[in-house]
């Protein structure tokens, strides 16, 4: 029985380069900002992989995006832009 690949949602969030600092990003989570799935998670070390959806406070907008892919490293954008999709309504 194969287990579904996960990360921790702080460092998933710094990869995806939602927030400037995995500080910041781990933050926002104890903070109540990041929900998955539409559950408040309140743990930065909850752990989140492809499939899941996440609704998170960024400035002053609210996105969501649907997590597809896990990255190892912190890139450039336009490698992060390819790990997750944006859902967030218009």
């Amino acid at each position: 029985m194969t287990s579904r690949p996960t990360l921790r949602l702080d460092k998933w969030l710094w990869h995806a380069r939602f927030y400037k600092t995995r500080t910041l990003a781990a933050e926002m989570v104890s903070r109540g900002k990041v929900r998955v799935n539409a559950r408040i998670v309140k743990k930065p070390a909850a752990t989140i992989g492809p499939g899941d959806t996440l609704t998170l406070v960024q400035g002053r907008e609210v996105r969501v995006v649907r997590v597809i892919g896990l990255p190892e490293r912190r890139g450039p954008a336009s490698e992060a832009a390819a790990f997750f999709e944006d859902v967030s309504p218009t």
